[in-house]
């Protein structure tokens, strides 16, 4: 929980996939024509140790897997991540998708004393 004085905002924005890979959440959908343990090799070959995938509950049987940037798991838990995706995301996704999605984490802090 953040204290006294202390907001933070989170926009979200999401696309088909393209390459070079600067994105922070990989939402893949059934039946994608990649599927979740190509699609996690082909990452850690790209860009070595920079997505974790997600294993959590998504609320529903559309989405095969979700892969976070583990920059985006410093700022926020995965539990809260996958929460958003869920509520503003996930009823946007077609089967056979690859969508990347992008999540600017605003932190504000005021009323500071000390």
């Amino acid at each position: 929980m953040l204290g006294s004085g202390k907001t933070y905002g989170i926009d979200i924005s999401f696309e088909e996939l393209r390459l070079p890979l600067s994105y922070d959440v990989l939402v893949l959908a059934r039946n994608a024509s990649q599927g979740k343990q190509g699609l996690h090799k082909s990452l850690d070959l790209l860009a070595p140790g920079t997505f974790q995938l997600v294993d959590a509950d998504m609320g529903t049987d559309r989405i095969a897997a979700v892969f976070v940037n583990r920059s985006l798991l410093h700022k926020l838990p995965a539990e809260r991540i996958i929460g958003l995706l869920r509520s503003h995301v996930f009823d946007h996704v077609a089967e056979g998708d690859l969508l990347q999605v992008r999540m600017r984490v605003r932190i504000s802090l005021s009323n500071l004393t000390g």
